[in-house]
């Protein structure tokens, strides 16, 4: 950074809600954030409802799904690329990173396996903690396993929805390893997430002012669409 300071007051803020460039970055993360995490809570609860009953392996079939989840995210990256593009040539596939239309739903894909077991196992808790006399009074009533599910699982294990949507809505948010090293935000920018668009101009771009004022914006939004989510969620809990 040069030594020579010159104040530019409210420009960057004036010129960040005219940058027509962030549109981008703000459309990727939000699908990335989205998609993410509506499939890594819908398959790590199904997923929980699997293994929820004690069978022969079943220990076994938890910790292959666990697993990814202590592999760092850049060996992620790395794995998938080669899973892409060497693992899918073999029965004709193109890899999904090389076209702007499938890149982002690739990025996706890699998030989706390394946190899928750690829904898996948050999940499987709560429905531990939910007592077999409630299924057992809907049994005798004549409920079916929807009606049970709807009716007693969901509202019981609401304090696992409650941590988990805003922790991968967090998780989305804040995307930049897979965008930095799978694919550089390509192909054409299209997997360029707001936390790359930012690390681009605090770094190589070498402006600072621009990237920080961008980085605080980002901050706040972050933390109010948390908040809000998180409560609604908490009011939901009670609700039940």
């Amino acid at each position: 950074m040069s030594k020579v300071m010159n104040p530019v007051g409210l420009k960057n803020y004036i010129k960040l809600f005219s940058d027509k460039n962030l549109i981008l970055p703000i459309r990727n993360t939000m699908i990335f954030t989205i998609v993410t995490m509506v499939a890594i809570n819908v398959l790590g609860l199904g997923l929980a409802l699997l293994v929820e009953h004690e069978f022969k392996g079943v220990n076994i079939i938890k910790s292959i799904i666990f697993i990814p989840l202590v592999v760092s995210l850049v060996l992620v990256s790395y794995m998938w690329m080669y899973v892409y593009n060497d693992f899918f040539s073999l029965f004709g596939w193109s890899s999904p990173l090389i076209s702007a239309k499938t890149v982002l739903m690739g990025l996706c894909a890699m998030a989706i396996w390394k946190e899928i077991g750690l829904a898996m196992m948050i999940y499987l808790a709560a429905l531990k903690g939910v007592s077999s006399d409630f299924y057992e009074a809907a049994t005798i009533d004549g409920a079916n396993f929807f009606q049970k599910f709807w009716n007693i699982t969901i509202p019981m294990i609401a304090p696992a929805f409650t941590y988990c949507i805003p922790l991968w809505i967090a998780g989305g948010f804040r995307m930049y390893d897979y965008s930095y090293i799978a694919t550089s935000g390509g192909p054409a920018h299209a997997s360029e997430s707001m936390a790359f668009y930012i690390y681009q101009y605090l770094f190589p771009f070498n402006k600072v002012g621009y990237g920080q004022t961008m980085a605080v914006i980002y901050l706040i939004f972050c933390i109010v669409v948390s908040n809000i989510i998180t409560r609604l969620l908490r009011k939901r809990e009670v609700e039940m």
